[in-house]
């Protein structure tokens, strides 16, 4: 698989259909989770490294998310704990270096003050990029850059106001727009993921449910965007 006819980035996942693949297995809604961390994850990130691309995005929780079930919340935080104490690591290891985008303070302080001992240990990886989205929702980030951006600059006029300008207060500051948007699990929306970001992303949906959405599934994902045109808007 050669990513090259289209040159891509950087590519984010929204990782939906655990708790569909768990129900199907016989398993509670939390192993569905735990799948996606053990087994998919990782391999979806050495094969960007391997491909060349730059940074990977997973959604892993939004801010609605935190409506769901109180037992599969305190599941998923303990899930979190899990990957920065142990997965983590291992990307480390292989020169990644790890972002946080979303209000990470809204999580349990143990949690949060994992996830930046992690962005400050690996800051200097250049592999590739992984950043996972925490309490990410996208009318949410534009918000809180208009509110830094304005607390930061009290004496800002309406003219000063541009694009580079708001782009710079979001959570992908340093990072390009995703090349390709993935949504695994059948829906055909972005449910407000990167609305800022994704305005010339390329979409890619498929019925594959996270937990099954493999190495092999990236490659068709892949030969799929290889084969669009990209015009931009031109």
């Amino acid at each position: 698989m050669n990513a090259s006819k289209n040159t891509i980035k950087h590519i984010a996942i929204i990782m939906d259909g655990n708790r569909r693949w768990a129900k199907k297995q016989g398993l509670g809604a939390i192993n569905g989770h735990q799948h996606v961390v053990d087994n998919i994850i990782e391999p979806l990130v050495d094969r960007c490294i391997e491909l060349g691309i730059k940074y990977l995005t997973f959604w892993a929780f939004s801010t609605e998310n935190w409506e769901r079930d109180k037992m599969e919340l305190e599941g998923m935080m303990q899930l979190f704990r899990h990957a920065f104490e142990r997965k983590v690591e291992d990307l480390h290891k292989k020169g990644v270096r790890l972002q946080i985008l979303g209000e990470i303070d809204k999580f349990p302080k143990d949690i949060a003050e994992q996830a930046r001992r992690w962005v400050e240990i690996s800051k200097n990886n250049t592999n590739i990029t992984a950043s996972f989205a925490l309490n990410y929702g996208g009318r949410d980030e534009i918000t809180r850059a208009i509110k830094k951006m304005v607390q930061l600059n009290p004496s800002l006029v309406a003219n000063q106001v541009t694009e580079q300008k708001i782009q710079s207060y979001l959570d992908t500051t340093d990072m390009p727009d995703p090349d390709l948007i993935i949504r695994p699990g059948g829906q055909l929306r972005l449910s407000g993921f990167m609305p800022w970001q994704g305005v010339y992303s390329e979409l890619y949906f498929t019925d594959v449910l996270m937990p099954e959405f493999t190495v092999a599934e990236l490659d068709k994902a892949l030969a799929d965007f290889t084969a669009r045109q990209r015009r931009f808007g031109k």
